[in-house]
């Protein structure tokens, strides 16, 4: 039996772990994508801001499955990919725990005011400061997928009030107890405390927080990214930091990335910014190698895969 192909589109790091695997693997960058694909049965695109597949997908005649080292597919999915029958599976589970913990590190900074102290410890300044508690603070978590979830499960479990919001509204959900239409989220943001951005970069998603939302949430609010920068307006956003429409911003992604040194958000000293890092605890690359090897295995004894993507959807369901 032939062995299956499988490339790999990688940037300056490349997964180590593939050797175990019963396949021919050939390596590529979005430079060499185009002489190494043809004939490959796999893609595994460990560089998910490449492009690459788009630009050589015709050459791409012999493809069945793609798996993309990262839980969301935005910057992969094109219409002939979503129209073919390729299989396309994320790395959903990997990146839940991280980000969640990164989402309530960067309550707790806002809270506890750690900016602030670091500022006054490098001044040698010793200020007395009242902080602020999260118990029965209340945060609203865009995106209800896996990530959403485990972050809903650890804010709740340190007595902040969580609601969720999602394609349409329902009740009685296990970690969010409500979820409201994020069509709608003008109309809930008034009484929230936390606005946490979690949810796929699709059509219906870019640009959802503009102006309106952000004019409607309480000057006390903040607002935590850990999904893509393109869910906000960022113009829009930088205008309700200065004005004071809202009290804060954590940022992990932008819609530009890197953040350009000459960019306004970088001097604002209500806004904590991340290199978007949050899901990436360390052993990452390992975990995201070995969900890749398993759902391999199963790949060539014909077992459903792990993590298939609906391509139109743009997630996991």
């Amino acid at each position: 039996m032939t062995r299956p192909v499988v490339a790999v589109l990688h940037a300056e790091h490349r997964p180590a772990g593939l050797d175990e695997l019963a396949a021919e693997i050939r390596y590529a960058t979005t430079d060499t994508l185009r002489e190494q694909l043809p004939g490959a049965d796999v893609l595994l695109v460990w560089d998910f801001f490449s492009g690459a597949l788009r630009d050589c997908w015709d050459v791409a005649e012999a493809l069945k499955w793609v798996h993309v080292a990262s839980a969301g597919v935005d910057t992969l999915l094109f219409g002939d990919l979503v129209e073919s029958n390729v299989v396309v599976t994320n790395s959903r589970g990997i990146f839940d725990r991280p980000i969640a913990e990164y989402v309530l590190a960067s309550i707790l900074a806002f809270a506890k005011d750690l900016p602030t102290s670091a500022r006054l410890q490098r001044e040698r300044t010793w200020r007395h400061r009242e902080t602020e508690l999260i118990t029965g603070t209340r945060a609203l978590i865009v995106g209800t997928g896996a990530i959403g979830r485990e972050t809903a499960r650890l804010l709740r479990a340190v007595g902040i009030d969580v609601a969720g919001a999602g394609r349409r509204t329902r009740t009685g959900d296990p970690d969010f107890g409500v979820v409201h239409d994020s069509s709608e989220l003008s109309a809930v943001v008034p009484e929230v405390d936390y606005l946490v951005l979690l949810a796929p970069l699709t059509d219906k998603t870019r640009g959802l927080i503009g102006a309106k939302v952000l004019s409607a949430l309480p000057q006390t609010a903040r607002v935590i990214n850990v999904g893509r920068g393109e869910l906000v307006v960022t113009d829009d956003l930088v205008a309700a930091l200065q004005s004071g429409e809202i009290a804060g911003a954590a940022l992990d992604v932008f819609d530009t990335e890197p953040l350009p040194p000459e960019h306004p958000l970088w001097a604002m000293e209500n806004v904590l910014i991340s290199p978007h890092l949050s899901g990436d605890a360390i052993g990452w690359r390992d975990r995201l190698e070995r969900l890749f090897v398993d759902n391999f295995e199963r790949y060539a004894v014909g077992t459903e895969l792990l993590n298939v993507v609906d391509k139109r959807s743009g997630y996991v369901h």
